[in-house]
């Protein structure tokens, strides 16, 4: 019988875990899972927050009475590899926080969140998720098949729109946008959001 893990510092860092096994652990602090690597998540900051928000407010205006529906974290989103398609909660070792997300097929949405790609990601850059945001997260939603990927800079004021390339299967950057520009998104395409709204001060 496996260890009940009731404190994060009873995880093995060097260890390997399934959504099967994290659906287990019962600490309060929040982690993703990824490629089986636990990676625990800082406190936003409160710039982080506000960012959010204006990002969430442009989200559920504009998908109101739409088949799509928008999510903010904390919400668990189960990814795989396309090409292996493993379903079961033993075989998904991706399970992933995006700071926003859309997602367009009901079928992908259960109680426990989202299992597969959603169709756009939001994530917003902080000092601690930097590096994982430009690399890992960029890797593991080319790999699930998210079909637009924004990067949000609120040091720089700018966002990075990638969008997947679905013959290739990479993500190509479609447009670098600073503040004051307007973005318009490649999946909602009368979706256009003001960057001087999403990166003002209060």
């Amino acid at each position: 019988m496996a260890t009940e893990i009731t404190d994060i510092s009873q995880l093995n860092p060097d260890g390997v875990y399934s959504y099967a096994d994290y659906l287990t652990w019962k600490f309060t602090e929040f982690v993703e899972l990824m490629r089986g690597k636990w990676v625990q998540m800082a406190a936003p900051k409160t710039r982080h927050q506000r960012i959010s928000g204006q990002f969430a407010r442009s989200l559920f205006f504009h998908l109101d009475k739409k088949p799509c529906e928008a999510f903010i974290a904390p919400f668990d989103v189960r990814l795989y590899d396309r090409k292996k398609s493993a379903k079961a909660d033993k075989d998904i070792f991706t399970v992933i926080q995006p700071d926003l997300c859309v997602i367009c097929a009901p079928d992908k949405i259960d109680e426990r969140g989202c299992l597969g790609a959603p169709d756009f990601i939001i994530e917003i850059l902080s000092d601690g998720n930097s590096k994982r945001e430009m690399q890992t997260k960029y890797e593991l939603y080319q790999e699930a098949g998210v079909l637009e990927y924004w990067i949000a800079d609120p040091q720089h004021e700018s966002i990075q729109q990638f969008v997947l390339n679905e013959k290739t299967e990479k993500y190509e950057l479609l447009r670098m946008s600073v503040k004051p520009d307007f973005l318009t998104a490649a999946v909602l395409p009368d979706l256009t959001v003001d960057l001087d709204e999403i990166f003002k001060e209060k």
